[in-house]
């Protein structure tokens, strides 16, 4: 990989707008591929960061087409979805090109908000204001027993209240950026892709638990939680003209049982997805998997710590994701030139 880096930065530094840019002062080779007669001292750069370093520069100030469009695909997982905004910080910081966002259930709670133009501090304070936003009575307050007697399903009164008061009135092509999100269609089991029209009933829908909560209707179909079929949107994203897509995914918390009959229905949910997951993430350019412990689906009062998890495992991993980005965008920048 490495090689390939260097044989491209060479290519690029031939270029006489990419030498202006770099500058002559900023690069050292090594004695024993060039015979520089001084090799990097302690505590300096070694020549491959450099020649990274000056690779990324060129690709993160570009535009597509000039370089690949990227796509971030975020998964589902309830609470637990919220360390995708541990790793949208970690992104930012690295100045990661975002150019299409997808989510699902949770993730398209997450990518609405980001692609709508809320910060991620903005995001974050959802995360910690989640207690007083009553998130988790959605789950609590359901009685085995009522639904039973009733004979029919909840709306989550706690969730699609924060959903309109963020989104509502807005529309997809409003979006600052494109984004996508899945949903299924309960009657025919189809993934249903959102990419215009009114935001907000696409997110209730892509995050409405099938089996419990009742479904979304939107014009002629039935709709619930996307992550039955779509866990990973990452064929959203390149839908949407991803050419290179990084997935954000948060595994199952198995290892702590099911405490009631419905808590048991969200975790075979959630293992039905992760499993269709391991075959979407072959779609996928990098995959970063944070580890969220025993972090249920319903844990709305820990989405806090599930934000930090991803923003420890994003900033351990984004220097490989940048590495992958910079091979698999090798060939668009030497054809620029």
């Amino acid at each position: 990989m490495l090689f390939l880096i260097r044989t491209m930065f060479l290519i690029l530094a031939a270029a006489p707008a990419f030498a202006g840019a770099v500058g002559d002062s900023s690069i050292q080779y090594s004695t024993a591929e060039y015979g520089s007669p001084a090799a990097p001292s302690a505590g300096t750069e070694t020549d491959d960061e450099i020649l990274r370093d000056a690779m990324w520069t060129r690709l993160a100030s570009s535009k597509p087409p000039a370089r690949p469009s990227v796509g971030l695909a975020l998964s589902g997982g309830g609470a637990r979805g919220f360390a995708h905004t541990g790793v949208l910080e970690a992104l930012e910081y690295a100045g990661f090109p975002v150019d299409y966002v997808s989510g699902t259930s949770m993730g398209a709670v997450i990518g609405s908000l980001y692609a709508s133009g809320s910060t991620v501090q903005d995001i974050w304070k959802f995360g910690r204001d989640a207690r007083e936003l009553k998130i988790s009575r959605d789950f609590k307050s359901i009685k085995l027993i009522s639904l039973l007697i009733t004979d029919s399903l909840i709306t989550p009164t706690y969730i699609n209240r924060f959903i309109e008061s963020r989104l509502g009135g807005l529309t997809f092509e409003k979006l600052k950026i494109p984004f996508a999100c899945s949903a299924m269609d309960l009657r025919t089991g189809e993934n249903i892709i959102f990419t215009e029209g009114p935001l907000a009933i696409a997110v209730k829908a892509s995050s409405n638990l099938p089996g419990i909560f009742a479904p979304v209707q939107y014009r002629h179909r039935y709709l619930v939680d996307g992550g039955v079929v779509d866990f990973i949107p990452i064929d959203a994203a390149k839908q949407l003209g991803a050419d290179w897509v990084l997935a954000s995914v948060t595994g199952t918390s198995s290892s702590r049982l099911p405490e009631n009959v419905l808590m048991s229905l969200l975790q075979v949910i959630d293992i039905r997805g992760s499993l269709l997951a391991l075959s979407a993430e072959k779609g996928a350019g990098f995959v970063i998997k944070p580890e969220v412990g025993d972090i249920s689906i319903a844990d709305f009062d820990r989405c806090e710590e599930a934000g930090e998890a991803g923003l420890v495992e994003a900033s351990r991993r984004v220097d490989e994701a940048r590495e992958a980005l910079l091979i698999f965008s090798a060939p668009r920048l030497a054809a620029k030139l």
